[in-house]
């Protein structure tokens, strides 16, 4: 019993600072929040914070972690509605969500803007590996076994679509008009898939 009352207290310490964590990196940034703004409003201790993610960048990728998830989780939801068969409708339903999703503060402001600084390029492009760029790569994979897209470099080819996807919602969660901004960079990231499609 002792230890499962350890075991709930931990994990209530992990809640409140990734709370805490996502509410303050969306609202100051990484740069403007502090290991002593995190632990004040997460009500705990400077230990809790080293003891559970050793400095403010672990629990800032802690944070990042369960934002990608959510994402990731969110596409796949979407997308499971749609007709396996219909695979430009499935990568066109992927594209409206994940572009409705980058208009959120907290994804525009961690992972979108001081996400790539943080950890770095490289370390930046491994963590999309495993969630954006991989569910990206699975879709066209399934394209290009259905013989729709030329026989490319797939890495290669999601790593390009990623990054105008992810250039698509930084002009859409800056601009004035949002919906509209929406709306033309949807229109033009399908044009971009539609290119590769075999004539």
């Amino acid at each position: 019993m002792p230890r499962r009352s350890q075991e709930d207290r931990s994990r209530s310490t992990r809640t409140a600072l990734e709370d805490a964590g996502r509410r303050l990196f969306t609202e100051r940034g990484f740069a403007g929040t502090s290991a002593e703004d995190l632990v004040a409003a997460a009500g705990v201790t400077r230990g809790a914070l080293h003891h559970h993610y050793a400095d403010k960048r672990g629990l800032f990728l802690a944070v990042l972690e369960q934002i990608e998830v959510e994402i990731t989780t969110e596409i796949e939801n979407a997308i499971a509605a749609v007709d396996p068969d219909e695979l430009l409708t499935v990568m066109a339903v992927g594209l409206n969500v994940f572009m409705e999703i980058c208009r959120r503060p907290d994804v525009l402001r961690i992972m979108l803007t001081d996400a790539p600084a943080v950890l770095g390029w490289s370390a930046w492009r491994e963590f999309e590996t495993a969630h954006s760029l991989g569910l990206i790569t699975a879709q066209l994979e399934s394209v290009r076994a259905a013989g729709l897209i030329p026989d490319v470099a797939i890495p290669v080819l999601a790593q390009l679509l990623i990054s105008a996807i992810s250039e698509a919602a930084l002009i859409v969660a800056h601009a004035e008009d949002p919906e509209t901004a929406g709306a033309q960079a949807q229109q033009a990231l399908l044009v971009l898939v539609g290119g590769m499609l075999k004539a």
